[in-house]
């Protein structure tokens, strides 16, 4: 099959914070021929990041609390406790906004950055793609609370034990998309991460 869509019309209906664009579209369909002309809205987010900050000495797992609209009316806590991340901005690439967000939301130094997935998070009906990586950090003395006020940020910081961070994703306590995907990943690498970089040697900037 020759996979194609068509694009009949593009209507902007919504420009705050994020955006919302209407669309007018069809697209191929496996049984060959072309599907009905579908009416569907996307929410325009863009590409963003998230870090996943570990120690791998102490065997700790940086987490961030904060108040999320998309759980506010739902039976949930909408304080959830998630990754660090963040849109990446015009001009900017995937690590300096990592290190950026890190120091801004964690008040943490990122020592080395590892690469993990690039995902769609959503992509059901937005547009967001996003850059996950792992942060090799020094957790002895991260903690508090961080955000900028210019963007009506109010965040805790909670550095767990890593089987704290697993227990907590078990009991369903994590429960937003991106930090139990990083989880899950840790808990795959998280030998291989304390072999490589848990030792005594000094903590260089990647």
């Amino acid at each position: 099959m020759d996979k194609a869509f068509s694009v009949l019309e593009e209507q902007l209906v919504y420009q705050g914070f994020f955006s919302l664009i209407r669309y007018r579209f069809r697209h191929t369909l496996y049984r060959g021929g072309w599907s009905e002309v579908l009416d569907r809205e996307l929410f325009h987010r863009g590409r963003c990041v998230a870090v996943i900050p570990y120690d791998p000495k102490l065997d700790r797992v940086v987490l961030i609390e904060q108040f999320r609209v998309g759980a506010m009316k739902t039976e949930h806590d909408p304080w959830l406790l998630e990754i660090v991340a963040g849109a990446i901005e015009e001009g900017e690439e995937p690590p300096e906004v990592a290190h950026r967000e890190a120091l801004e939301e964690a008040g943490c130094t990122i020592d080395r950055l590892l690469p993990i997935y690039e995902f769609f998070t959503t992509p059901g009906g937005c547009s967001e793609k996003l850059t996950l990586f792992c942060g090799i950090v020094d957790a002895s003395a991260i903690g508090g609370h961080y955000g900028l006020a210019e963007e009506q940020e109010d965040i805790r910081v909670r550095v767990v034990s890593y089987d704290e961070a697993m227990a907590l994703l078990a009991e369903g306590k994590i429960d937003s998309a991106i930090p139990i995907v990083a989880l899950q990943w840790l808990a795959l690498n998280r030998d291989g991460l304390r072999r490589r970089y848990g030792g005594s040697e000094d903590r260089t900037i990647a």
